[in-house]
């Protein structure tokens, strides 16, 4: 299974079972929720939870005060370097947990999985969390319109800096200079579209997802959107595709 390719119906317990399980960069209680996804531990420490975006502020730092003050937590994570804020990022685990709290945030529809996830293995853990929340309608889910139409792009252009998840079916793929578009629409200055560069292309064409194969598929992609002409989404790793149809 790949991460640009996770069904619905996936169980969050038979995803888990490597997900995420990456090496120890630490230990420590939980003193403080700083916000909706930054911990400070008692040694003064702080942590960024890595691998989500949050849905819904308020009920996530309720969520994780009720979870996490107060308790132990190891921190797994593939990189441990503090981001330009001094935060470590990292997988945070309490005691006899399979899944890391990031799982229990987006099963309960208060966060969406990060377009930031390289590792296949925590993609899918991830997303089948969020997949569970999804089909309950719970959290933030019990919404309409988490999902943007990418025949809408003027509900996308109203995120433009935002995290958005997108589905839509691309019409095209042309490549301009070293940049190729998938396009969801025929007004290039307006419509929605994906980009790629010429030097992301390999590792695509490499898991069976060359950006020619992708025309006329749906997709749900996720990531920051950018006002280029039309909205964009940058595509930077495999995760943040999944295939919707079965052609």
């Amino acid at each position: 299974m790949t991460a640009c390719a996770i069904a619905i119906g996936t169980s969050i317990g038979s995803a888990a079972a490597g997900g995420c399980n990456f090496e120890i960069q630490g230990e420590g209680r939980v003193a403080a929720v700083v916000d909706a996804r930054s911990l400070r531990l008692d040694d003064g420490r702080e942590v960024k939870l890595a691998g989500i975006e949050v849905a819904d502020r308020t009920k996530a730092v309720a969520a994780l005060t009720a979870l996490l003050v107060g308790r132990d937590v190891t921190l797994r994570g593939q990189d441990d370097t503090p981001d330009r804020y001094g935060r470590q990022p990292a997988y945070a685990f309490l005691e006899g947990q399979e899944i890391p709290v990031q799982g229990e945030l987006l099963r309960r529809g208060l966060a969406l999985v990060s377009s930031e996830v390289a590792d296949k293995d925590c993609a899918a853990a991830l997303m089948a969390a969020e997949a569970e929340a999804r089909a309950a309608r719970s959290g933030t889910w019990a919404e309409a319109g988490v999902i943007k139409n990418a025949e809408s792009p003027d509900d996308i252009l109203a995120g433009i800096g935002r995290f958005m998840v997108v589905e839509g079916r691309v019409l095209s793929v042309r490549q301009a200079g070293a940049t190729t578009y998938l396009n969801f629409g025929r007004n290039w200055t307006r419509d929605f579209a994906l980009t790629i560069s010429r030097r992301i292309v390999p590792a695509f064409e490499a898991a069976g997802l060359a950006p020619k194969s992708l025309e006329n598929r749906r997709i749900r992609v996720r990531g920051w959107v950018e006002a280029r002409r039309g909205p964009r989404i940058e595509l930077l790793r495999l995760g943040q595709i999944e295939l919707l149809d079965g052609n």
